[in-house]
């Protein structure tokens, strides 16, 4: 357990801008920074996540008017591996934007991969600084501390104390762009790598996570006639006939899919998201669009989510278009799957008790992974505030963390 009070994490932190020069006092000639601290040390650790949180990479399809992306923070973290003597190397998912891969270990062996996602959301409403970390009270505040740069800094401690050890394995770092959009950085990696377990490190309160729902998002159109405002005779408004769909979008979800429920991630849903149609005041709407998420749980297929949606709309005897625009798949890792068995082991070993062992509501990498054939689970730090106005993580979780992901790898590899 980390000493609690906020003087220690001041004492820590203040250690912190020494190492973080030392860090950056790179030497020439290609060798390797000398590091004589413990990369699992708590002044480490923080100090990493600071750095990170200073390196704007919000995701530009998500906040198009900030978009830094992923290069800048990518090209640090791939330095920062290579400074410890890991193999480190970008691999662009999209034009400035990578993915920084890094490898460990023996390559003979079973490869485990480490996973965390370098993008974020934007800053917009947020009523803290979004760029420069603070820490009060053991938080570390700032936009990605919780999600999930204290995830990344956990990967990138426990990678730099994996690479001084000796492993029957080989660890397969991978910090990967754009998840908090179309998960094109882990559609990437699984693409050219393969391993035999994966743990990702989004934020989890000490929970080992086992599932979680996938998604579905489906494009629905209605068409009408056009016809001046006074003339009803002749008129069809494509928007009322989009209402009479919403009512009954609506009752399904409420009547029929919250009785639908998994036991580890809880009920299925559906809502309305977003709507545009006609043409002006005084005119029928010729057509009108909608946009509907779907949330499914583990063994529901996004073919069984437009045909109940098709079947909805026929049954009130409307007509409409109904197309999928995107889906994303559940995830369910049998808790006797090996990854699942060391990460439990270690987190009780490190933190001292057994995890208690659940699924989620929202979707993550995970499920990328898995549908390639690596087995999945996830565990991380505690915190609050993701997509919020004010976002921090505790920083003794994080560094917990790191040592667990350290004791997974080293249980996972013998």
């Amino acid at each position: 357990m980390l000493v609690d009070g906020a003087c220690y994490w001041k004492a820590a932190l203040h250690a912190d801008e020494r190492w973080h020069e030392a860090l950056l006092s790179r030497c020439g000639n290609g060798r390797l920074l000398e590091m004589k601290e413990d990369p699992l040390s708590p002044g480490a650790v923080v100090s990493l996540l600071r750095d990170l949180i200073r390196i704007p990479s919000v995701n530009p399809k998500v906040a198009a008017e900030e978009a830094y992306g992923e290069e800048k923070i990518a090209a640090f973290a791939a330095g920062w591996l290579q400074a410890r003597g890991i193999k480190a190397w970008l691999d662009e998912v999209a034009p400035g934007r990578p993915n920084v891969v890094g490898e460990v270990g023996d390559a003979d062996g079973r490869a485990l991969v480490l996973c965390a996602h370098l993008d974020t959301v934007g800053t917009a409403g947020m009523t803290i600084p979004p760029f420069e970390p603070s820490v009060d009270g053991g938080r570390v505040y700032g936009r990605g501390s919780y999600d999930m740069k204290g995830g990344v800094a956990a990967v990138m401690c426990a990678a730099a104390a994996l690479a001084r050890t000796r492993l029957g394995g080989r660890i397969l770092v991978a910090l990967v762009a754009d998840e908090e959009y179309a998960s094109e950085g882990a559609e990437r990696f699984v693409r050219n790598h393969t391993a035999d377990g994966c743990i990702l490190t989004e934020g989890s309160e000490g929970k080992l996570i086992l599932a979680h729902k996938g998604f579905v998002w489906v494009d629905v159109v209605t068409r009408g006639r056009a016809a001046h405002g006074s003339r009803w005779d002749l008129g069809r408004s494509a928007i009322g006939r989009m209402g009479r769909i919403i009512a009954a979008l609506e009752e399904f979800d409420s009547l029929k899919l919250r009785g639908r429920v998994h036991p580890l991630v809880g009920p299925a849903s559906m809502h309305c998201s977003l709507i545009e149609g006609g043409v002006g005041v005084s005119t029928y709407a010729p057509e009108c669009r909608m946009q509907v998420e779907r949330r499914t749980l583990p063994g529901e297929t996004p073919e069984q989510a437009i045909d109940e949606i098709e079947n909805l709309v026929r049954g009130i005897g409307e007509e409409a278009e109904v197309t999928l625009r995107f889906s994303r798949l559940p995830l369910l890792t049998d808790r006797n799957a090996r990854v699942a068995q060391c990460a439990r082991d270690s987190i009780a070993a490190v933190a001292g008790a057994v995890p208690e062992e659940t699924g989620v509501g929202y979707w993550m990498d995970a499920a990328v992974f898995a549908a390639a054939g690596i087995p999945s689970v996830n565990y991380g730090p505690t915190g609050a505030g993701a997509h919020e106005a004010i976002e921090w993580v505790d920083a003794e979780s994080v560094v917990t963390c790191a040592r667990v992901l350290v004791e997974s790898a080293r249980r996972f590899l013998s």
